[in-house]
């Protein structure tokens, strides 16, 4: 499909963290980019390649410093939420710095926050600024008032509408050939 982009992110430092290859957009708009990738090759920056197991729809964002995966599994949504800094676009694909702190969504609307021992050693290891922190912590905040509200995309509906016109463009392309 001639909509495909790579989705590559880094850390703070610079250092490639991980490029999920073939990522097809769904929609794209002036402040959000969603593209699904199923079965997708990934690279880590350690060099390492593994593939993801299921669909996923990802959400990415110009003004928010996060990103937000859900992965559709048994007719269940997980979601996995980057703290990140904005997306940026270029020749090269989508791409964004990872600043390690994630949430996790179950399917109940259970959440958890993960990694914030990487997080706290980060800030000292690659210098963030007290700036960073705050807007890192304050964007959390939101997100997390985001999944109590169940706000886009944190509810089936919308989720399993952007797969939707990933799978009719899928079709699509199948027929063209």
């Amino acid at each position: 499909m001639d909509n495909r982009i790579e989705v590559i992110s880094y850390k703070h430092n610079g250092d490639l963290h991980r490029i999920w290859q073939q990522a097809h957009v769904v929609r794209e708009t002036n402040d959000t980019m969603i593209v699904v990738n199923d079965k997708a090759n990934v690279i880590d920056g350690d060099g390492r390649r593994w593939k993801t197991k299921e669909p996923a729809v990802c959400y990415f964002y110009k003004d928010y410093w996060f990103n937000i995966i859900c992965m559709l599994r048994n007719n269940s949504i997980y979601y996995y939420c980057n703290l990140s800094s904005p997306y940026v676009k270029d020749v090269e694909g989508l791409k964004y710095i990872d600043y390690e702190l994630d949430v996790k969504v179950f399917p109940s609307g259970d959440c958890i926050i993960l990694d914030r021992d990487e997080f706290e050693f980060n800030q000292v290891d690659f210098h963030y600024s007290p700036e960073l922190i705050d807007i890192i912590e304050k964007q959390l905040q939101l997100l997390l008032e985001r999944i109590k509200n169940k706000q886009d995309p944190f509810n089936n509906e919308c989720v399993f509408r952007d797969f939707e016109v990933y799978q009719q463009i899928k079709k699509s392309y199948e027929k063209k050939k």
